[in-house]
């Protein structure tokens, strides 16, 4: 793994939940989804209900995660791309993960766990510190993005 994708898992870890995003009969969507590492890949816990995991099986999705309601001075934002697949987990996962919500848009929390295998990992990085922030007009366009192929 690159010092880069070794980042994104790292701060991936400080978080409990993201979002998954791919397409269902073309139209693009995006859900929650609570995720954990395991074996440098990403396993996802999401509501049966929506039925977004029959669209995630088998393709390609992208999978974010941030700290941007944090109350940290310096914020992140982290997306693995890669192939997402129904999985069952184990029972270190599935201690890992926690309790699940009681109801999802009203109805019982029933979960479906899928595996991201990912192929990219980026990683960007909003600096607050005491440094200035470099402008566009000066020459910058004001954000650091870290990007690399696994």
């Amino acid at each position: 793994m690159s010092t880069n994708d070794l980042r994104a898992i790292e701060l991936l870890t400080r978080v409990r939940y993201g979002r998954v995003a791919t397409s269902m009969r073309a139209m693009p969507f995006v859900a929650p989804a609570r995720h954990i590492v395991a074996d440098g890949r990403v396993v996802l816990r999401m509501h049966r209900g929506m039925g977004y995991h029959q669209a995630c099986s088998g393709s390609v999705v992208a999978y974010g995660a941030d700290n941007f309601h944090s109350g940290e001075p310096d914020l992140w934002a982290v997306q693995f791309t890669g192939t997402a697949n129904m999985v069952r987990p184990t029972d270190d996962q599935l201690e890992r993960f926690g309790p699940g919500p009681h109801r999802v848009d009203g109805e019982p929390f029933d979960p479906v766990y899928m595996r991201l295998t990912p192929q990219f990992a980026t990683v960007h990085i909003l600096e607050y510190g005491t440094e200035p922030a470099v402008t566009a007009s000066e020459g910058g366009n004001g954000r650091r993005h870290d990007s690399h192929a696994a």
